[in-house]
């Protein structure tokens, strides 16, 4: 075979496996669209006298903290020593939606673009590539919205034009100054807490440690005011749940029982895991 048919043969395998990845994320997109499953009776079984409850309670405690604490918490982080704020300003670039959406990203790309295999295998794939779309998409969803309101609002971050001022806003500024309300760092870190939380709730102790150290960070290098990081929490555990919802109605990874829980299916085990990347490295 000579050098020119190898590069031609290669560059039809590339060609073959872009076409399949681009195939399987039409196929993906079209599932995330698609009607509910028609035995759930109320897909968002939502009291709207709760649900109104439950946001005056919300409002009710963020201007609490807004009045009674934002402006003695910045103050507070100019007496801290040196090296604490030093160490948080090491952590918070961990609150980064970059940091869990670009891998995820990049691994969903890769196992959409996998060649077809028989059909136990290819069902640990497709379970696989369902979990790592919901991660993908629970955080970047409250994160889209995070960006987009948070310049809607226009909040000064703290010290911005040169005094501490936690009353001043700029609607509709447009400008990172103005973009402090809610913390997108903070969002991230919530919608990780409960997005991989629910993937994996052995491991939620250490995914409200992971959120509250981004949460903690952003006060201490004086990014945002605790109402700040107060609103990213329930902007991404409200939009990382709702999410889940979605999928859970369209039956991917996730159910919803008769009673409106919603439940994660069983995922693959490492075994079979194991089993299907020997099929794949051995094609």
């Amino acid at each position: 075979m000579t050098a020119a048919n190898g590069l031609d043969r290669d560059a039809g395998r590339a060609q073959t496996a872009l076409r399949r990845c681009a195939a399987n994320v039409a196929a993906a997109f079209a599932l995330l669209a698609r009607p509910v499953r028609r035995h759930v009776q109320n897909p968002w079984p939502l009291d709207p006298q709760r649900l109104a409850i439950a946001a005056g309670v919300a409002v009710a405690i963020f201007l609490a903290v807004m009045f009674l604490f934002d402006a003695a918490a910045i103050r507070g982080v100019g007496h801290l020593p040196s090296w604490i704020v030093w160490s948080f300003d090491q952590i918070t670039d961990f609150g980064k939606s970059g940091w869990f959406l670009w891998p995820l990203g990049i691994l969903f790309l890769c196992l959409a673009a996998l060649p077809s295999l028989p059909r136990v295998p290819q069902l640990v794939l497709t379970a696989i590539m369902v979990r790592v779309g919901f991660l993908f998409v629970a955080i970047a969803a409250p994160g889209l919205f995070d960006t987009i309101i948070k310049r809607m609002i226009g909040r000064a971050r703290p010290l911005v034009g040169g005094s501490l001022d936690p009353y001043l806003f700029s609607p509709f500024k447009w400008t990172a100054d103005y973009a402090s309300l809610p913390s997108g760092h903070g969002t991230t870190a919530f919608t990780v807490l409960v997005a991989f939380g629910s993937l994996w709730p052995r491991g939620r102790t250490i995914f409200w440690i992971y959120a509250l150290l981004i949460a903690v960070s952003r006060v201490v290098v004086t990014a945002h005011y605790p109402s700040d990081v107060l609103a990213a929490a329930v902007v991404g555990v409200v939009g990382a749940l709702l999410v889940r919802r979605w999928f859970a109605l369209r039956g991917l990874g996730f159910s919803v029982g008769p009673e409106g829980a919603v439940h994660q299916f069983p995922g693959p085990s490492l075994k079979r895991i194991k089993s299907v990347a020997r099929e794949l490295l051995g094609q």
